[in-house]
């Protein structure tokens, strides 16, 4: 074959490739103006999508009939649209089509079912879901949906563990570490570099003027972190989050943890910090918000103010007494606590949250930002060696 008649084919396959997909995008309505029949997985492939995202216009699927938006109400339809999905398309795209389906199709009640919870892709919305039908959930689902809870909880904690145990391991030793020390206890390499704008090139030597020290295990003193979790609906994917950190901080020996959930009223459920999974069914996702209540639960558990770390998760819309939480925040500030406000710790972008609140705790050096998974042990680093936050720059009243 010739170059041209090459590059003819060529450009031939690439026009197609365009229609193809065009015609996945548009939905086979006569408008669409594609003119391209799909066969075989493309057909299938149609007829997930339009079940999901199709508007009632006329279009073939894959039986060859006019198809139009809808799953049916049947848990049998739905799971064999699951297993559809799954075939088509990657495990990414099958989450956000899964969480159009419950947000679009109003579909929650049908994963009240064992046998639709077995055909789902689990992540963390869908955990979410989950956990706001925990109060009306049979108890012959309730096995089946921990199963999935705690898969997808495994898989965070294999992710996050490793980084967040050595990171805040780091921050631990460094914050332990004594200006005045014995002998013994120099960390020389971290006293040369502090001290060598005093070298005497004459002698060859440093003088020491300041000499920086591991903290002996007898003069280490435990941090204690206090997780405070804002469990309104929108906050699901924080308390999943906030969860498993939660049960990865208490598995440090030299961090004393609490982790407090709260919407008008407040729970803790540190006790049951050594099972995420535990956590995640004792929180009630959805109802109210009193941040002042819960922060003054925080505050009456707080010993060592020098030693503590609050970490408030919440989009700050409070209903309850805004100038007193705000009091509370300067309060356990002035005493010494290094307070953290998160609006979320999730992986979903910039969250919705109360400008003017956010703006008030700034204003009391107690920034507001949202946090990704991934930034959460460096965030929880700088605030136990008590140095400048992380902050992503989104340009929030918040920063």
């Amino acid at each position: 074959m010739s170059k041209e008649a090459t590059g003819r084919a060529g450009a031939a396959d690439a026009s197609g490739e365009r229609l193809r997909r065009w015609r996945l995008v548009l939905g086979g309505a006569e408008a669409d103006g594609t003119g391209y029949e799909l066969t075989g997985q493309d057909a299938g492939m149609d007829g997930a999508l339009g079940a999901l995202y199709g508007a009632g216009a006329a279009g073939k699927g894959r039986t060859g009939k006019d198809r139009s938006a809808g799953l049916g109400a049947s848990a049998p339809s739905v799971a064999r649209w699951l297993g559809d999905i799954r075939t088509y398309f990657p495990s990414s795209v099958v989450q956000v089509m899964q969480r159009d389906a419950i947000d679009r199709l109003g579909l929650s009640t049908l994963l009240l079912e064992p046998e639709m919870l077995e055909a789902v892709e689990a992540d963390v919305h869908l955990v979410g879901t989950l956990l706001s039908l925990n109060k009306a959930m049979p108890e012959t689902t309730k096995e089946t949906a921990r199963a999935v809870v705690r898969k997808v909880v495994e898989n965070l904690e294999k992710r996050l563990a490793t980084r967040t145990r050595a990171t805040l391991t780091g921050a631990l030793d460094r914050s332990a570490r004594i200006s005045r020390p014995r002998h013994h206890d120099i960390d020389w390499n971290r006293t040369i570099s502090a001290n060598l704008k005093h070298y005497l090139p004459e002698y060859r030597t440093i003088v020491p003027e300041r000499l920086i020290g591991y903290g002996r295990a007898s003069q280490s003193v435990k941090k204690e972190v206090i997780l405070c979790i804002d469990q309104s609906g929108s906050m699901a994917a924080s308390v999943v989050y906030a969860s498993v950190f939660g049960a990865v901080l208490a598995s440090m020996r030299s961090i004393n943890t609490r982790l407090v959930v709260f919407d008008t009223a407040v729970v803790d459920l540190t006790d049951q910090l050594d099972d995420p999974v535990d956590v995640l069914f004792g929180t009630q996702l959805g109802g109210g918000t009193d941040i002042n209540r819960a922060l003054a639960y925080c505050q009456s558990q707080i010993t060592r103010p020098v030693d503590t770390v609050v970490v408030l998760i919440s989009d700050l819309y409070e209903g309850g007494i805004r100038n007193e939480m705000l009091k509370r925040v300067a309060a356990m500030k002035a005493s010494g606590v290094q307070f953290v406000t998160l609006l979320a710790l999730s992986d979903e972008g910039a969250p919705a949250y109360d400008r003017e609140h956010a703006a008030a705790l700034a204003a009391l050096d107690a920034p507001a930002f949202a946090c990704t998974p991934d930034l959460f042990p460096e965030v929880m680093a700088a605030a136990i060696e008590k140095r400048p936050l992380p902050i992503p720059d989104t340009g929030s009243p918040g920063r």
